[in-house]
């Protein structure tokens, strides 16, 4: 391990910088725990949307004939 501290992303901000830079090891790593499970979460979220337009996409009434374009619709007259 090296004596240097890490290097942090260049897109973060300053203030946040700072304020991780004063925190206590145990403090940083609740932070590190709580970072990474919203990662996951968000990751979650972003798969499970993903995954429902698609759903959205291919769903499609059983009681259509064969012939019948996937993405037909239908319209009707005022």
């Amino acid at each position: 391990m090296s004596y240097e501290p890490p290097t942090p992303p260049a897109d973060l901000a300053t203030e946040f910088v700072n304020s991780l830079n004063e925190s206590s090891p145990d403090r940083l790593q609740d932070i590190a725990r709580y970072a990474e499970a919203l990662a996951e979460h968000k990751e979650r979220e972003a798969r499970l949307e993903e995954e429902s337009n698609e759903d959205d996409i291919e769903a499609r009434p059983d009681d259509l004939p064969d012939d019948v374009p996937a993405k037909a619709t239908m319209s009707y007259p005022d």
